[in-house]
């Protein structure tokens, strides 16, 4: 029985190949293991048996029908006939025995010519969607388990069908503004595949290295100690490299609600980012990095809500960077940071205020990037007077308002070098040194 269940696999699986049906060995095997458990009596149970393991598409099914019929014998209607009707073996006028059974359709599939070698499958059977197979009419379960052995997307585009992208995938390309809550967070696993990387400095801590400029006496006379007192071999260091401090300015005012929540919920998902200082203002400054931490981005979102009063507030993008200024970036934090600002530059406090305090920010920051979605359009100029008295003070400016947006703003944040523009009437946007 053994041998004739795999003669039969294997000549049913070549004939399907080559009809254009992707019948690997996997689907093979899967089908001899269906008929194990099935125990078919008659032509029809093995033919739900076939088509239950060895197709994936409704467009297979003609296909898997006709073959059928040429290999074992039979006509190639078997899909549309019932248990009752089911075409027995000629000479029988009972239901003959699974072995009777397998030793006949194996003399079909030896007295079978098979593909010739050279000749070109027809085109065309592969299906795009993958149907449910249909229940034995004996009653008796098949076993239809496809799912360990799934075709993967190679497969299924050698066969024909289209690769389906996934919900998140398809939400990527929309602005973060069109999307609900619940849209958000499906993006969540696609944030966690950016990593927000900062340039590096140079720190005041040396670490041993054996191209180093500098000679390290200690580390020298420790080795000496192993060699009576002789320094055979001097040890080397140079200042080690750690990441730069990246603080987040994040406006939560009404008109940036929708980027804000995207931009907090990138901040908290982005695998391997660098450790971010965030604070968001709209009518004052609110540190949210203790809030962030540790959470999952609905109820980090939540918890930046209530932390912030003034959530969905007015904005005074001076007044706030003044703020933060006075308070922690010329203390200290902002000394050598990447500053990223994600507003849109409407303010309603004095320009004159942000000019200043954006000057003041330049001085001690490294990079200033600035975040604004209405740029996505290429004839965006910065007439709000928020937005020009920024402008010369950036080293970059992007949108960021969609996951696809997200790569230029991880390019930006990563790049080493400033670039600061002298246009303050958007005739040449700021970006990224080249």
């Amino acid at each position: 029985m053994t041998d004739d269940l795999a003669l039969i696999a294997a000549r049913f699986g070549a004939a399907l190949r080559h009809a254009g049906v992707p019948a690997d060995p996997g689907r093979c095997e899967r089908f001899a293991r269906a008929v194990t458990v099935a125990r078919p009596r008659t032509r029809h149970e093995l033919y739900l048996c076939a088509l239950a393991t060895l197709v994936s598409g409704q467009a297979q099914i003609e296909t898997l029908q006709r073959v059928f019929g040429e290999v074992f014998g039979g006509p190639g209607d078997l899909a549309q006939r019932g248990g009752q009707d089911a075409p027995e073996l000629p000479g029988r006028t009972r239901q003959p025995a699974q072995d009777d059974l397998l030793a006949e359709v194996a003399r079909a599939a030896k007295a079978h010519p098979g593909p010739t070698p050279g000749t070109p499958a027809p085109p065309g059977d592969a299906g795009p969607q993958r149907q449910p197979a249909s229940s034995p009419a004996s009653g008796e379960a098949v076993a239809a388990e496809p799912a360990p052995d799934e075709p993967g997307p190679d497969e299924q585009a050698q066969a024909g069908q289209p690769v389906l992208a996934s919900r998140a995938e398809r939400l990527a390309a929309k602005d973060f503004a069109e999307l609900t809550p619940a849209e958000l967070l499906a993006l969540s696993s696609l944030m966690r595949k950016l990593t927000l990387a900062v340039p590096l400095r140079r720190s005041r801590r040396h670490r041993p290295t054996p191209r180093g400029k500098r000679t390290d006496l200690r580390s020298t006379l420790r080795q000496a100690r192993r060699t009576g007192g002789h320094p055979l071999r001097l040890a080397r260091r140079a200042p080690a490299m750690r990441p730069r401090q990246l603080i987040v300015l994040c406006d939560i005012s009404g008109s940036m609600e929708p980027y804000a929540r995207a931009m907090l919920q990138l901040l908290y998902c982005a695998a391997g980012g660098a450790e971010a200082e965030v604070f968001t203002f709209a009518t004052r400054l609110t540190r949210l990095t203790t809030a962030l931490a540790h959470m999952p981005p609905e109820r980090a979102l939540q918890r930046a809500g209530q932390t912030a009063p003034d959530w969905l507030g007015g904005t005074r993008i001076g007044a706030s960077l003044k703020e933060f200024n006075d308070t922690r970036g010329r203390a200290g934090l902002a000394r050598g940071a990447v500053v990223l600002i994600i507003s849109d530059g409407w303010d309603t406090g004095d320009p004159a205020v942000l000019r200043r305090e954006m000057q003041r920010l330049s001085r001690v920051a490294h990079r200033i990037i600035w975040v604004n979605p209405r740029t996505k359009s290429e004839q965006y100029r910065p007439l709000a007077g928020g937005m020009a008295a920024a402008w010369p003070y950036c080293d970059a400016v992007v949108s960021a308002h969609s996951v696809h947006a997200l790569e230029e703003l991880t390019a930006v944040l990563a790049h080493p070098a400033r670039h600061r523009s002298s246009a303050a009437d958007g005739s040449r946007r700021p970006g990224a040194a080249s």
